[in-house]
């Protein structure tokens, strides 16, 4: 089957409190963009590499492109306001591909490992739309609106923390987006829910991610990300 990661890199990354977008900020040694590129674009199972990122970065990333000599870089494209926007750039730009198999991974989490790469693309035998996640340890609890109140206490046995990448069939993530934006209610979140709203029928298979493969939010998840780094290098 034919593969191609999709790195989403659009965001302002604003909740980090930093003038640099959370994408471009060093860590051990590259910025995060790059940690996110280099393993998808080192995995044997995948065939070339798209960036989304701001029209003002694009610049920037075929610059990063050039230096880090990443020749499955097939693309950069320019994202958009939502990150659905940007997951929509790169389907759309395969849109002759119906059958291609995309991987879309947050650029926010530089520590993603070959092997949830791996078990992505072999549930993609299986699945038409996976998504990357870990068991919830800690109790969830349901709050009013305003997060004042308990209202409920959830299962957590039933509850898994959402990762990335999420895989999907080209053909299956169009599909889904094309009934979702004629839905004046819609928004998302992230491309599974989508997959999951309006193609009731698909089933959403789930492959076991890693505590380590955390998402750059605030500027306090840098040190800890330094960290996991530099046990990974020793």
């Amino acid at each position: 089957m034919e593969t191609v990661a999709v790195i989403l890199a659009a965001g302002s990354g604003s909740r980090t409190g930093l003038s640099t977008p959370k994408q471009f900020l060093p860590l051990g040694g590259k910025t995060v963009l790059e940690h996110s590129v280099q393993t998808f674009h080192d995995h044997p199972g995948i065939d070339q590499v798209v960036i989304v990122t701001s029209t003002e970065f694009i610049p920037k990333v075929q610059d990063m492109v050039k230096a880090d000599n990443w020749t499955k870089v097939t693309a950069v494209l320019p994202g958009g306001k939502e990150r659905f926007d940007s997951s929509l750039a790169a389907v759309h730009h395969f849109s002759n591909n119906p059958d291609l198999v995309m991987l879309f991974h947050d650029a926010a989490r530089p520590l993603v490992s070959a092997r949830i790469i791996s078990d992505t693309l072999k549930a993609m035998e299986t699945f038409n739309a996976v998504d990357v996640a870990i068991p919830a340890v800690d109790t969830i609890v349901q709050c009013d609106v305003a997060g004042t109140v308990m209202e409920s206490v959830q299962n957590r046995n039933l509850l898994w923390r959402m990762q990335t990448p999420q895989g999907f069939r080209q053909k299956t993530i169009a599909r889904a987006y094309e009934i979702a934006l004629k839905d004046p209610a819609f928004t998302a979140t992230d491309d599974c829910g989508t997959v999951l709203r309006y193609l009731p029928n698909e089933k959403v298979g789930i492959v076991r991610g890693s505590e380590r493969n955390i998402k750059l939010t605030y500027a306090d998840d840098l040190p800890l990300l330094e960290f996991l780094l530099s046990l990974h290098n020793v």
